[in-house]
């Protein structure tokens, strides 16, 4: 992989990754020549008395760009006259600081991470050569961002599809440095302790073992990654996806498991676009990593894996977050997982 830096006209970072076997050819000494002003933040981090977790303020985020129409795609690359966010004329893999970040001034960081040039595709519509880069970059992100004063947790996600709430059409990403231990996280951690403590094993090496004995769930298996549809899940189409040798983050995946991750991956992809049969939409989804914090004591016993699911519990119909979901936290899920799963491994073939 080559990786090349540079600045957008208002001083934010870009990153250029280019796969090894275009490395030798491809220049990227593009220059942003749009007039923009500095970016002016106005994110603060505010602490929930009663539940004691931080939210963040970010009233800029208001006047952020909004469903601007294909040939005004801020993410495609910068062609016949017309400027974006990426100077060069294409580009494989680009990650660059986000104009209008959720977390800024100091306290964590967010950044863009954009797949393709190619507007119209999407990620399941990569080369598993392609994917391999997108992973590489986000490895690369985690151990860039573990650097930055503050940040003690990375994560690396995509949110997909109009009903999830991107305002974006191209094919992308995102990746928050968090300045905190995020809430989801926090209950993992508690429910890692708990379980140490009353069984003297590891919670994420015991979920593991406990859905390939059962298999019920399982959607698919290979020789170094498990995906499956947990025993409680919260979302109609949910899937967790485990590397069978457990690690805190993306950095300490080994080579067979990094090579192997885009087969894996693409099906799943492939399959939740099957889901609901022909002719349908593409399914939205939000695919994100979940990571060790970097200060975390208990950082060695946490597994590193990826969660994947879809807000569309049927055809035509959403699952909302609604008065129990949303006002409890108390989720309800409509379709079984064993249901959803026998789903997934149905459409594999289709």
């Amino acid at each position: 992989m080559k990786k090349t830096t540079t600045r957008l006209a208002d001083g934010r970072e870009l990153i250029y990754y280019d796969a090894d076997d275009t490395a030798d050819t491809v220049v990227r000494d593009a220059v942003d020549r749009r007039p923009l002003e500095p970016v002016a933040t106005h994110s603060e981090l505010r602490h929930d008395r009663l539940l004691g977790d931080t939210v963040a303020i970010a009233s800029h985020r208001q006047g952020r760009t909004y469903h601007p129409p294909a040939d005004e795609c801020p993410l495609c690359p910068s062609r016949e006259g017309r400027l974006s966010e990426i100077p060069d004329t294409d580009y494989e893999v680009v990650v660059f600081e986000n104009r209008f970040p959720s977390l800024a001034g100091g306290a964590g960081r967010c950044e863009v991470v954009c797949f393709t040039s190619d507007h119209d595709a999407s990620f399941a519509d990569l080369t598993e050569a392609r994917a391999r880069l997108v992973l590489d970059a986000w490895i690369d992100r985690t151990r860039e961002l573990s650097q930055l004063p503050g940040v003690v947790q990375v994560f690396p996600f995509e949110n997909r599809g109009k009903e999830i709430g991107v305002t974006l059409g191209h094919p992308h990403g995102q990746i928050y440095g968090y300045p905190f231990v995020t809430p989801r996280t926090s209950l993992m951690l508690r429910s890692l302790a708990e379980h140490r403590e009353r069984t003297g094993r590891n919670l994420f090496d015991d979920v593991l073992a406990d859905e390939t004995a059962d298999g019920r769930r399982i959607v698919l298996a290979g020789e170094h990654w498990t995906a499956f549809v947990p025993h409680a899940a919260h979302w109609p189409y949910e899937v967790h996806l485990f590397p069978r040798r457990r690690v805190p983050d993306l950095l300490a995946l080994d080579e067979e498991a990094r090579a192997e991750f885009p087969r894996v991956y693409l099906e799943l992809l492939r399959r939740f676009d099957r889901i609901f049969g022909p002719g349908q939409p593409p399914t939205p989804y939000i695919s994100g990593w979940h990571q060790a914090p970097f200060d975390e004591p208990a950082r060695r016993e946490f597994g590193l894996h990826l969660e994947l699911f879809t807000i569309r519990r049927t055809s035509g119909k959403l699952k909302f977050l609604a008065g129990s979901e949303s006002g409890m936290g108390a989720f309800i899920n409509d379709v079984p997982p064993e249901a959803a799963a026998l789903r997934l491994r149905e459409v594999a073939s289709q």
